[in-house]
């Protein structure tokens, strides 16, 4: 089976975001930094030349193939910063939570397993740490160390 195309690298997190530009979006990914090494207690590491992941985790699919992925992180993109909660999808009552949460987050999009947010100023702080701590804790349960 293939390996995933995005792998961790020895870039250092820090390096990574003292680069972002503009310097809104370069202070924004230091307060995610801050809030994802809060809540979830890990040492940040960088996942391909754009993500910044905290923890990880081995799965393997109903197809056989084996992943190495973060269990939770965020990209600073140009346009939105990019936030992997996977947890909310791999756990029904995380899911439930995640949809309550987000009813009160502020302004934001969703993908599969991305929460795209443009600017911290349009979401509650307090709501977007409840949302990453719920996901880190659904992710706990579902994939023990």
């Amino acid at each position: 089976m293939a390996e995933a195309k995005t792998q961790v690298t020895d870039r250092d997190p820090a390096d990574f975001i003292s680069a972002v530009e503009p310097e809104r979006k370069r202070e924004e990914a230091q307060v995610l930094d801050d809030l994802f090494r809060k809540v979830t207690g890990e040492k940040p590491q960088m996942w391909g030349p754009a993500i910044i992941g905290y923890g990880a985790y081995r799965t393997t699919y109903a197809s056989g193939r084996d992943v190495h992925w973060m269990r939770s992180g965020f990209s600073p993109r140009k346009a939105k910063h990019s936030l992997y909660l996977m947890g909310g999808y791999c756990d029904e009552l995380a899911g439930e939570r995640r949809d309550e949460l987000l009813a009160q987050l502020g302004k934001y999009k969703t993908g599969k397993s991305c929460l795209y947010i443009n600017r911290l100023a349009d979401v509650d702080m307090d709501v977007l740490e409840q949302l990453l701590r719920n996901d880190w804790e659904a992710m706990a349960r579902n994939y023990p160390e």
